[in-house]
């Protein structure tokens, strides 16, 4: 059976490598800014956050949408009331620096740079891009590096959303001081979704843990999943292809919104 989690991280290898080449990280730290942990500012335990994800294509999927670009969604997303955007920085998803420099330069809400996080230099990458914060897979990464990227992240400024598929991810993340979790409803393998995943999973964290926020990532398609998620104690979503597939992409990023 097709892999495509290990696929895209075998080429990331590649590409990260080009672009150390390219732009040595000394380059990068020698006129890097410090964020101002964004995210942290605009997601709240016990509100409610819609994370819009700019999303043109999935590598289970194709193509997604055909009539915007990613500045585009995101002028759409923050005009009708997302907390906070996701911009995919990887290939697989059409998504690319460039773009994502475009999104920065275009809106005012917080920027997650979404992509493949296997190195230390994407991090810094991330930050000279404007990313306000970055994903980290628990899936693709050992639970010392986890902890070496997230605090490489604070001391840039970033906040960082630690995505988990499963029970074992979970106690990975829960073992860090991650203040962002985000359960992804994609299986790995497949990438096939369910919120069921969340729904699962949501009773394994323990009471003392529940002050983090937590965030539902993928598989959201309707207000009905957003009412099921919403009432099990998930305090936001993260949403590309429930928006960029919606007839009224407005209307839908307005009413996943207020939840």
């Amino acid at each position: 059976m097709r892999n495509i989690l290990s696929e895209i991280v075998e080429q990331k290898k590649i590409i990260v490598d080009e672009a150390k080449k390219n732009l040595p990280l000394e380059k990068i730290k020698a006129d890097l800014e410090v964020g101002h942990f964004r995210m942290s500012q605009s997601i709240k335990k016990g509100g409610w956050s819609l994370i819009a994800e700019c999303k043109l294509q999935s590598p289970a999927k194709g193509r997604l949408n055909q009539t915007h670009s990613v500045v585009e969604l995101a002028k759409i997303y923050e005009a009708n009331g997302a907390a906070m955007l996701s911009v995919h920085t990887d290939p697989h998803f059409l998504g690319s620096n460039e773009s994502f420099i475009e999104v920065r330069r275009t809106v005012g809400l917080p920027l997650l740079r979404k992509d493949f996080i296997i190195d230390e230099y994407q991090i810094y990458e991330a930050r000279r891009l404007g990313a306000d914060a970055i994903l980290l897979i628990v899936r693709i990464l050992a639970a010392d590096r986890l902890k070496k990227f997230l605090y490489v992240a604070w001391t840039l400024g970033m906040d960082c959303l630690i995505e988990v598929h499963d029970a074992e991810d979970l106690s990975t993340a829960l073992g860090t001081n991650a203040a962002f979790i985000g359960i992804n409803n994609r299986n790995l393998k497949t990438f096939e979704t369910t919120i069921d995943q969340t729904l699962e999973l949501l009773p394994l964290i323990p009471t003392e843990d529940r002050s983090r926020v937590l965030i539902s990532e993928s598989g959201v398609q309707s207000i009905e999943d957003i009412k099921k998620l919403r009432a099990a104690g998930i305090d936001g979503v993260l949403v590309g292809e429930g928006l960029v597939r919606a007839t009224d992409i407005a209307a839908q990023t307005k009413s996943f919104s207020n939840g």
